[in-house]
């Protein structure tokens, strides 16, 4: 009699082919299926639905709320656009005999003109949008700049501390040679009369 096997599976060979793999991996796959519960049906796992509607709400009041603050940025800009243009203006009214407006480099006839003058003894400069080109009707045109105001101006830097040490001075100026104001309130002493 033969004794009854004892121990794990069967060993399989090295040897076997394809055809035994394959029928190896059918027998399991049955095997799988059988053992399966049979209450469930495997699914994949899927995130559950979402509802994208508030979302998109929400991005649209938040693409509303930046629109309104780029619109107010673009409003401020033209506002300060507007100011400095006038105060260019009358900066050029001030200096009459040195204010010129020509044409920037490489520009077109529609294009970008600069605002030269001289003021404190330094050439100054600044770049002038065709549509401001109106309010300077006052100052002299060129199509070219000579003398003084031929070379290129300085760089922005230097302008603005140039700009701010001559107001300094301007404003040093007007106090020591400015009268002395009276005081409010009290009646000025005139020459006594006899």
């Amino acid at each position: 009699m033969s004794a009854p096997p004892t121990g794990g599976p069967p060993e399989e060979s090295a040897s076997d082919g394809p055809r035994a793999r394959r029928a190896r991996a059918a027998r399991t796959g049955v095997l799988r299926r059988l053992l399966r519960p049979r209450d469930r049906t495997v699914r994949p796992q899927t995130a559950p639905r979402h509802d994208t509607a508030p979302d998109l709400d929400d991005c649209r009041r938040e693409l509303a709320r930046w629109q309104r603050h780029a619109d107010s940025f673009e409003r401020e800009l033209t506002r300060v656009s507007f100011e400095r243009a006038h105060l260019l203006a009358w900066l050029a009214a001030l200096h009459p005999s040195s204010a010129v407006v020509a044409p920037a480099a490489g520009a077109g006839p529609d294009g970008t003109h600069l605002l030269r003058l001289v003021a404190g003894g330094r050439q100054l400069s600044w770049r002038l949008p065709p549509r401001d080109i109106p309010l300077f009707a006052h100052v002299p045109y060129t199509e070219r700049a000579t003398g003084h105001l031929s070379r290129d101006g300085p760089a922005a830097a230097e302008q603005a501390a140039h700009i701010r040490s001559h107001t300094r001075l301007l404003a040093l100026e007007g106090t020591l040679f400015a009268a002395p104001a009276p005081a409010r309130g009290r009646p000025q002493a005139g020459p006594a009369e006899h």
